[in-house]
């Protein structure tokens, strides 16, 4: 049966063009202000003013969702997270406060290894059903999909349950998740002085594995200085390749490393955080269809100076939006919020925040052909946001004011 949503104040539909959204179309909402949506079997027959939209041959006898008072936009795509892990680092929390830098947190016990023990003490049902509960978490924020990185296991068997525990939560739903596997995170306790040898493994052993029992749909690399460098890069890229991977890379966060360069060369389909990258990179980029994956969360919470959001879109770049959640630098998962941040720390327009958080938001997690605008053959994710004039998804902050959240064509939180 289809089911048709009618009377919200405006529909966005983020209509566009089928790559990336840039230069011109970086703000292109597509407004409707009498619009409507029409979906039936989890996708979406038709989206536009209301009259075309009652006039389509399957409005008629159509269950009917009433957004009356709303703003309906696509689900939130949410390109870059890491949700699996057993626990949250307060330890880390309270020291960073009190001035502790990494390094001291990371020699106290912390940081990113501490997880990783967390993990690999923990059983993969735990791991599922902790995934589970934050998935709750997403939906009811507005997110109906994400992409998710392992990382916090750094050895193939507990790299492989990570990402066993996300091929379990997609598919009990209804939280749709693309699945990356991030084996080049950091190196293990155990092989400390011996990258070439780790790297040697994830190559060797982690990425076929994951590819050939089909639980990863890219692979990524955390290219920082005192981590993994370029010609790990160049091996983790290469691997992934011949595995049929595609590829994601965190990508001068910490420092300028020239992972920027290096990953548009790979056809990367989306470079993440680049709070350090340099501007002379930029048109290569914009000439490209490799996505900025912006993550200004993770600054808010470690006080950290911004990612260059607003030179990147005048230079032309594709930009997406996403949180970056994560136990230990940003334990955030409501893109709302990310929105607001975005437009209020780093001048980008409401407009160009939805369009990073929705459409290229699809675009850097690979599936902007059948996500992330409402338009017709697309998966039907839609959200029905508490708002008269849709500018107040990013106008309010602190909480989400989401009256319904919609997945393949069903309502799974909220009430209409």
């Amino acid at each position: 049966m289809a089911t048709l949503i009618l009377h919200a104040n405006q529909v966005l539909t983020m209509a566009g063009s089928e790559g990336p959204r840039a230069g011109r179309e970086k703000a292109s909402v597509g407004i409707l202000n009498d619009g409507a949506v029409l979906v039936a079997d989890g996708k979406i027959l038709a989206a536009g003013p209301s009259a075309r939209v009652l006039a389509h041959p399957k409005a008629e006898g159509a269950r009917r969702v009433s957004a009356k008072g709303g703003v309906v936009t696509p689900g939130f795509v949410d390109a870059h997270t890491h949700p699996v892990f057993a626990a949250p680092r307060l330890n880390d929390f309270e020291g960073r406060i009190a001035g502790s830098s990494y390094a001291e947190l990371a020699a106290a016990g912390g940081g990113i290894l501490s997880t990783v023990n967390g993990v690999r003490g923990a059983s993969e049902a735990d791991l599922t059903a902790g995934l589970r509960r934050r998935a709750a978490d997403f939906l009811a924020s507005g997110t109906t999909t994400i992409e998710a990185k392992s990382g916090y296991g750094l050895d193939l068997e507990n790299e492989l349950k990570l990402l066993r525990a996300l091929k379990t939560a997609n598919e009990r739903g209804p939280l749709e998740i693309v699945p990356t596997l991030l084996g080049a995170h950091a190196v293990p306790a155990e092989l400390r002085g011996k990258k070439s040898a780790y790297v040697d493994r994830v190559c060797s052993e982690m990425i076929p594995r994951a590819a050939s029992e089909g639980l990863a749909r890219f692979v990524d690399i955390f290219c920082e200085d005192g981590y993994f460098d370029l010609a790990d890069l160049e091996r983790v890229a290469a691997a992934g390749a011949a595995a049929g991977l595609g590829l994601k890379v965190h990508s001068e966060q910490l420092s300028r490393l020239g992972s920027l360069p290096a990953a548009v060369k790979r056809k990367a389909v989306s470079v993440d955080h680049l709070d350090h990258a340099a501007e002379s990179d930029f048109p290569a980029l914009a000439a490209s269809r490799t996505v900025a994956c912006l993550v200004p969360g993770s600054n808010y919470f470690l006080s950290k100076p911004y990612p260059p959001a607003r030179r990147l879109l005048d230079a032309g770049a594709a930009v997406a939006l996403a949180t970056d959640y994560n136990p230990g630098t940003c334990p955030c998962w409501d893109m709302r919020t990310i929105v607001s941040i975005a437009c209020t720390q780093m001048k980008m327009s409401p407009g160009e925040a939805l369009v990073a958080a929705t459409i290229n938001g699809a675009h850097a997690a690979g599936i902007g052909a059948t996500h992330g605008s409402l338009e017709e053959g697309k998966i039907a994710d839609l959200v029905c946001h508490e708002a008269e004039d849709w500018r107040e998804i990013a106008y309010w902050f602190g909480a989400p004011k989401i009256r319904w959240t919609m997945k393949r064509g069903e309502i799974v939180t909220g009430a209409a």
